[in-house]
């Protein structure tokens, strides 16, 4: 089982929560001003693997621990067109609180897992291994490599402090100096702070002393 990363997946939720309710909700306080018991699902609109479904559970029982939730999928887990992965129960106004801030973190984090899934697919019977970037999203780079994850693929580096990468950019600032690559590794290796990974985009070399 691929473990969600709680810290970061409740620091997310917090942050999500006081964006869209810095006040509250008016349109569903105006509306309702009572209990109002409602019963929603949520449903795939199409084939997909489930990543972020332990972050939209999160977020109904940040909004409000008495809603009662029913998972029928796991993050991770295929699900086809039409197959509900959450049902909950409860006060309806909690509901129309927590639902788009739930939403926003299942079908982002579901995209990436089921585009992960296919690249990995794609990639079966080849020597081939699928990594992710440090191309995300800040502040959600936790939950976004999770779903790497989910979907088959392998975190390479999670910050600019976990491996000496030289790429096209520490490549053109070389080609101004007159430090050859075989230098530039040897000076990676001695400043790592720790054994590390050397590595240099190999496309750029063409264009470097």
């Amino acid at each position: 089982m691929i473990r969600p990363p709680v810290t970061d997946i409740r620091r997310a939720i917090r942050r999500a929560l006081q964006e869209d309710l810095p006040l509250g909700d008016v349109t569903t306080a105006a509306l309702f001003p009572s209990p109002t018991p409602a019963f929603a699902r949520i449903v795939a609109q199409q084939s997909l693997v489930v990543a972020g479904l332990a972050a939209a559970v999160q977020t109904f029982r940040t909004v409000d621990a008495s809603l009662v939730l029913s998972i029928l999928r796991q993050d991770g887990e295929r699900a086809k067109d039409g197959d509900c992965l959450l049902q909950i129960e409860g006060d309806g106004r909690s509901i129309l609180k927590a639902e788009r801030v739930a939403l926003n973190f299942l079908q982002h984090l579901s995209g990436i897992a089921t585009l992960t899934r296919r690249f990995c697919d794609a990639a079966r019977g080849y020597p081939v291994t699928i990594l992710d970037t440090r191309k995300t999203i800040p502040g959600f780079r936790a939950l976004q490599k999770w779903a790497v994850r989910l979907g088959g693929g392998t975190n390479h580096r999670q910050s600019l402090s976990d491996a000496v990468l030289i790429k096209d950019n520490h490549l053109a600032l070389l080609n101004r100096t007159t430090m050859p690559v075989r230098t530039a590794c040897r000076k990676g290796h001695a400043y790592a702070p720790r054994p590390m990974e050397i590595i240099v985009e190999t496309e750029s070399l063409r264009d470097v002393r």
